[in-house]
């Protein structure tokens, strides 16, 4: 459906008496961000007929604190999306998780799922983020790139967001866009959520990432690896810290290297984190590259909301996606693939809401967006939760890696759940334990 057409027959959703101006910054829909989850969003959106308007504060390229890797899930969703995953287009692909802890290596393949790929993959976060935010172009979404969305227009007699206030280009001119539906999908600071008053749950764990980049000649790796056991070495005593490490290969001439920290420790305020990936890649082989002179930027870091870190994911016609809704899994940090997910979640919802005649019916489909990720999500998210509060012990990670490591059964179980990789019908065993208790945990 073309812009003109639906620009004609604008009724905001919540209220048919609320009125705002037609113009080119009108849209069904906004989204605020075009990382994964706003760029999915808005592809699915636009796929559908709608017309969306996609703002990103910066310009692409664009850099992102990541590591880089990318799970048997998220390719998934790249390939719903349409993108060319090949090597020819600069993808690296990747057979499975290498697992080192507790004097123990081991290398486990992504499961065969007949709901997952069999691979995983590798791309620098400064060029994935821009293929999503293009091919939602493609698609038909408008994007808008050095949008800095300020604030939140809101509607005095209802309480509804209709649409949002930004600062364009680089005169930074004020500007304001109108939509019946918002989608913030504006990361972990997500300041359009904090302005409808959605604030983060102190109650659910947070999780910090480091990471540099080092020229190596393990940069074409065809495992991600894992570090289970995360040591400081720089005092009298080495010291066991609550986190893990890890080393992609970059399959171009680099390696991804980072730590991830949960805020469920005592150490994780008090630590310097920078310095403790410094002093880890110190402790690495010399010939493998991790020195200060290889490195080819700077240590950069970035939190990870986990586990629905803030609700509701929709209120008053906004609908939150990805790191603003914390969807980042507690169990193994990975965020891009639930950003995606739950950005074609939001999407479906939307779609299914716009057909119906009324803004009555149409927030009843909208209020069921929230309840579909506590299905999907909830219980998986609730077993992770207790997951952090274990391994937030160090001994109890030392404990768990040199025990575990040792039973290459325990660890392929150990994979699916972490990575939350199973057939939901017509699994196997292991399947249907991770799928029957995430049924039974609370949907929290």
């Amino acid at each position: 459906m073309s812009s003109a057409g639906r620009h004609a027959d604008f009724e905001p959703w919540g209220d048919p008496a609320v009125t705002e101006p037609l113009s080119d910054n009108t849209a069904d829909v906004i989204v605020v961000g075009a990382g994964p989850a706003g760029s999915t969003t808005a592809y699915h959106l636009a796929r559908a007929g709608l017309d969306v308007l996609l703002l990103e504060k910066t310009e692409f390229p664009r850099e992102k604190v990541c590591g880089d890797g990318l799970t048997p899930r998220a390719v998934k969703q790249l390939v719903a999306m349409g993108i060319d995953i090949s090597e020819e287009a600069g993808w690296l692909r990747n057979k499975g998780l290498r697992i080192i802890g507790g004097g123990v290596r081991l290398q486990l393949d992504w499961p065969d799922l007949a709901s997952f790929p069999d691979y995983g993959l590798v791309r620098k976060r400064d060029d994935f983020d821009e293929q999503l935010a293009r091919q939602a172009q493609k698609a038909g979404a408008r994007l808008y790139e050095r949008c800095n969305v300020s604030a939140p227009v809101i509607d005095d007699r209802t309480g509804r967001i209709t649409g949002v206030r930004a600062k364009l280009g680089e005169d930074k001119r004020e500007v304001t866009f109108h939509a019946p539906l918002v989608v913030a999908a504006d990361g972990n600071s997500t300041r359009l959520s904090l302005a409808m008053g959605l604030h983060r749950r102190e109650d659910r764990p947070m999780g910090v990432a480091v990471r540099t980049y080092f020229t190596s000649p393990r940069h074409d790796d065809d495992y991600l690896e894992s570090w289970l056991e995360l040591w400081d070495r720089r005092g009298p005593q080495d010291r066991l810290l609550p986190g893990y490490g890890w080393i992609f290969g970059m399959g171009d001439g680099t390696s991804n290297v980072g730590l991830g920290v949960l805020n469920t420790s005592e150490a994780f305020k008090e630590l310097d984190w920078r310095e403790v990936l410094k002093a880890w890649c110190a402790s690495m082989p010399e010939d493998w590259g991790y020195t200060p002179e290889n490195m080819t930027g700077p240590i950069r870091g970035a939190a990870l909301p986990m586990a629905f870190n803030r609700q509701p994911h929709y209120t008053r016609g906004l609908l939150l996606v990805g790191d603003a809704g914390g969807l980042v899994n507690p169990f193994n940090g990975e965020g891009i693939a639930y950003a995606m997910e739950s950005g074609q979640i939001a999407a479906d919802v939307i779609v299914q809401a716009q057909a119906r005649a009324t803004p009555a019916q149409r927030e009843i489909a909208l209020r069921r967006y929230p309840r579909i990720l506590k299905d999907t999500y909830g219980g998986y998210y609730t077993l992770g939760r207790a997951f952090v509060k274990l391994i937030g012990n160090p001994k109890i990670m030392q404990i768990a890696a040199q025990r575990g490591l040792t039973h290459p059964m325990l660890m392929r179980f150990t994979l699916k759940l972490l990575a939350n990789l199973t057939d939901p019908t017509g699994g196997d065993a292991m399947d249907r334990i991770i799928n029957g208790l995430s049924k039974v945990a609370p949907k929290a």
